[in-house]
């Protein structure tokens, strides 16, 4: 049996830009995609944390720490400048491939700059 797990996601990105004029896509900064194990073309799925929406598209390399996350294309009408969202990746693994697992989880900052994963508490 395959599970479909998370793959890797960017966690509270800031959008820099939107294109509405572009063909499709999200670009973002290579140094996230390496950092987070987003390939060239890979399907993203977004979540949009400041309104709620969600849809997929794929992603192409933006310059590397600029701290690009530039939504192009339709796209471009459910995220606008400023928003913070959350680009996720899965893939299916086997249960054999799950025992050593572990998905990239990138945080960043305001300016898209990575910063250290929060500390979770147990809840008392």
């Amino acid at each position: 049996m395959e599970r479909r797990m998370m793959k890797s996601k960017i966690h509270r990105a800031t959008v820099t830009e939107s294109n509405l004029d572009y063909e499709g896509s999200i670009t973002i900064d290579s140094h996230l995609m390496e950092k987070s194990n987003i390939i060239p073309y890979e399907q993203v799925d977004i979540y949009n944390v400041t309104s709620g929406e969600r849809f997929t598209t794929y992603a192409i390399k933006g310059d590397k720490h600029s701290g690009v996350i530039c939504i192009n294309g339709a796209a471009a009408h459910k995220a606008k400048k400023g928003d913070m969202i959350i680009i996720v990746t899965y893939a299916s693994f086997t249960e054999a491939e799950l025992v050593s697992f572990k998905p990239a989880k990138v945080y960043v900052d305001s300016q898209n700059k990575i910063k250290d994963a929060p500390v979770l508490r147990a809840a008392v």
